[in-house]
Parts: structure tokens; sequence; C-alpha cells
């Protein structure tokens, strides 16, 4: 392979160093910056803790014991990204990310109690199963490694690949229901040994890729205190829910490891070039509360959650960003508010609002120049259930739901390493300033056949 792309990773340019090149990935995936269903979005992910419906494979995997029916859900996600910076440089100033998110998704829902034996399960065992795909089912997986730039990039937007979660649900008493589940993302290492000159020709190149499976564990909780302690009579906690859940963080990983065999006339060194690992899509651990009242025909939900970005430090502890940018997370708290409102025995109104504090810290990445912001979050989505539907034997559901994000202003500072500081960051250069500007608006469509 002459002159191949390959050269452009081994080209060794007359340095025999080390070279590196970070990745630049979103750190978010659909679940915590949009939401997985049209529900969920509606209602800003304030009550998917108590979603019935697949969803709960990963918001809690309690609630698929709340409702006895299975389900077939096939939904459809567009994000539309308008982040934009501010800047005195009209090099810096104007849009940095428009390119949407459009996600397909597929869950489903069904009692495994009829595959045992009576009498092994005193309460029944349901099975949860939600998959994702993103560029409307065309993209997998998502990789981009790339060299460290000027201009500003955010943190959290960007493609959403292969979304997995497999849970299972069960009651433990009256009223009180738990559940557990795995996300399932990748680890991918690659390998590559090339010969090559000083004019970037290679040859005899070889390529061995390996991916292996991670599991991130969910677990849930779910009590519904009038079945729990009013189940003789009638009292004041007869329509009072409360849920907790857990996920554990989880990311995709990179690695990429290679050398080349220089060929010059004094000796043939072997030169070994290093794509330090990375963390694609990383998620923090997430432990969130929620209480729901249901006064009749309406249903109102709140939600606080706790995100544990300051793992992130330590996972990119030994990757040259972190080196590099010097990037410093904190963890944050989400308060989430939503209602459910019935209008009649077919329509549903679902609404909901939460504000999202920035986890990254400071207003300088070296050589990265990350930038975030906190951000507003507001939605309302529609609910239709047909329990009529011609030559259909079950009830069908249809789910509509929009958000709106809005991003607040915040300043951030762009820098450089020159190449004469080899890396040095104590010698780095400030170069602009920046202020976030950015909007998402987000819509989704499902339809679901209850059974």
């Amino acid at each position: 392979m002459k002159n191949s792309i390959i050269k452009t990773i081994l080209l060794p340019a007359g340095s025999l160093l080390m070279l590196s090149s970070p990745v630049l990935a979103s750190m978010g995936n659909t679940g915590m910056t949009y939401g997985l269903m049209p529900s969920d979005i509606a209602s800003a992910q304030a009550l998917s803790l108590f979603n019935t419906n697949v969803s709960a494979a990963w918001y809690n995997p309690a609630a698929l014991a709340i409702d006895p029916r299975g389900e077939l859900t096939g939904s459809v996600l567009d994000a539309e990204n308008d982040l934009n910076t501010n800047s005195p440089d009209p090099q810096y100033d104007g849009v940095v990310q428009d390119d949407p998110s459009r996600q397909l998704m597929i869950g489903m829902k069904t009692d495994l109690s009829s595959l045992m034996k009576p009498g092994i399960l005193q309460y029944p065992l349901y099975l949860g199963v939600i998959a994702g795909v993103e560029k409307d089912g065309r993209q997998l997986l998502s990789f981009n490694s790339s060299a460290t730039g000027n201009g500003p990039q955010y943190l959290e937007y960007g493609r959403k690949p292969l979304f997995l979660t497999v849970s299972v649900g069960t009651t433990l008493w009256r009223g009180i229901h738990v559940g557990a589940g795995l996300r399932v993302t990748t680890r991918t290492d690659s390998t590559l040994h090339a010969t090559t000159n000083f004019g970037g020709d290679t040859k005899h190149e070889s390529l061995d890729v390996s991916a292996d499976p991670l599991f991130r564990p969910i677990v849930g909780l779910h009590i519904n205190w009038g079945e729990t302690a009013c189940h003789l009579a009638h009292c004041w906690a007869d329509n009072l829910e409360t849920a907790i859940s857990y996920r554990a963080y989880s990311e995709s990983e990179t690695s990429v490891n290679s050398d080349a065999l220089l060929q010059f006339n004094q000796g043939n060194p072997v030169i070994p070039i290093e794509v330090a690992n990375v963390i694609d899509a990383f998620q923090p651990a997430v432990t969130a509360l929620g209480v729901k009242y249901d006064f009749g025909r309406v249903a109102v939900g709140v939600t606080a959650e706790y995100q544990q970005w300051s793992r992130l430090e330590s996972k990119l502890a030994h990757d040259t960003i972190k080196d590099q940018a010097g990037l410093n997370f904190k963890d944050t708290i989400v308060p989430r508010i939503g209602a459910e409102i019935q209008l009649n025995d077919t329509f549903t109104l679902i609404t909901g609002a939460a504000w999202v504090p920035s986890p990254l810290e400071g207003s300088r990445s070296l050589d990265v120049n990350y930038v975030d912001a906190d951000r507003w979050e507001a939605g309302i989505g529609l609910r239709a259930t047909f329990k009529h539907v011609p030559l259909m034997a079950y009830p069908v559901e249809l789910n509509l739901g929009y958000q709106y994000q809005k991003l607040d202003e915040r300043d951030f500072t762009l820098s450089r390493t020159p190449d004469s500081a080899q890396g040095d960051p104590s010698q780095a250069v400030d170069f602009g300033s920046v202020t976030t500007d950015g909007e998402v608006n987000v819509f989704a469509g499902s339809i679901t056949v209850k059974f």
C-alpha cells in the first residue's frame, strides 16, 4: 500500500518520538443528554423512574414489574443541535456544532414466568430490552481520533452510537418492586505494524483488531406506599410512590498501539507510535431518587439525580488528554419536576422541566479547549392509547415528545502549547476567548403494542 492513509499515522518526519493523539468525544449518551422515549423527553426525565414502558430497563428496572402487560415499542428520536460561541475573533465566533443526532430505538418487555415450572417464582419476572442505533440506524459505533485543535468544542453533545441495555424486574413484597440490569458498551484494542521510510511509503502492514463487551450494572427499587402500608383500607399514602435507582459509570473505550520499522542506510530501528487510550461517550455513575403523587387526573413527580462526574478525572489520568488539558470535573445534582395530565380516556398530556449544571470546572482546558455550560430543559408531549384498532388484537399506544434545551452563557479562554514548548504546560499561550451560546430541539415519536 503506497502512500496510503496509514502514513498519516506512521509518518516519522525525521523525529524518533512517540506520538499520541487524544480522542475528543461526546461525554454523554441519549438517555442522559436527551431522554430515551418520547415520555422521558417530554417530562425532562422527571417521571422516568416511574415509567412502566421499556425505558424502565435503563432508568429503573424495578418499574418493569408495575404493569404486568408485555409490550413491543419502536421509537425515532431527532435532536437538532445549534451550539455556538460568541467571540471577538471572527474565527471562533459562530456555529461550533450543528450536526443532528438521529436515533432509531426498539424495546421489548415480556413476562419470563411462562418459561419456568409452576411454583418456582412467587411473583412474575419481567424482562426488558432496549437497543438504539445512531444515524437513522446506519451507525452502530462511533470513534473520532484527532489532534488537538484551536477551536472550541462542546463537552457533552455529539453522535450517540450503539445503546444496549438488558434488565429484569420483579415484586419483592406487596407494592415493593426491585430490578437489576446491565448496560453494554465496548472496549476495542487495535495493534498496527508496518514498515516505512522517510517518505511515508509503507509496506508489510498488518492490523489486528479485537473488541470486548463491557458490562455496567443498573439496580432499582420502587415502592407503592398504598399497596404496602394501606392494603386493608384506604389511606393518605394510596397514591404515593417513591423510587430510587443507581446506574454505574460506563464508557466506550478504544486503544490503538502501533509500531513502524523505519528503513534507512544506518540500521532499521522500530519506532513505537501510540494513540493513547481513549474514553468515548463517558457516562458518570448516577443515583436518582424520585417521589410521585397521583391526585386523580393529575400526577406530579419530582426527581433529583446525583451525577458522579469526578470519576472522569481518574479515568483520564492515564490519557494524554488529562496531561495536556488539565481537565477537572465536579459531581453535580440535577433537579427535575414533571406532571401527567389525563385529558380523557384516550389522551394524556406530559410535561416537565429540569436544570442541568455543568460538570466541567474552570474556564481553560489547554490545547483541547472544551466548553460547556449549565442548561435548562423543558418538555411537553402527548400519549394516546387506542384500545380498539382494526386488525390489532391488543391496544396500541402512540407517543409524541418535544424538548427544548437552552445553554447559559459562560466564558472560556482558548489556549495552546507552542511546538517549541515540547508539551510543557507552563509555556501555554492564551490566544482568544469565547462565550457559550446554544439551544437544542429534540423531537421523538413512538408506537407501542401492549399485550
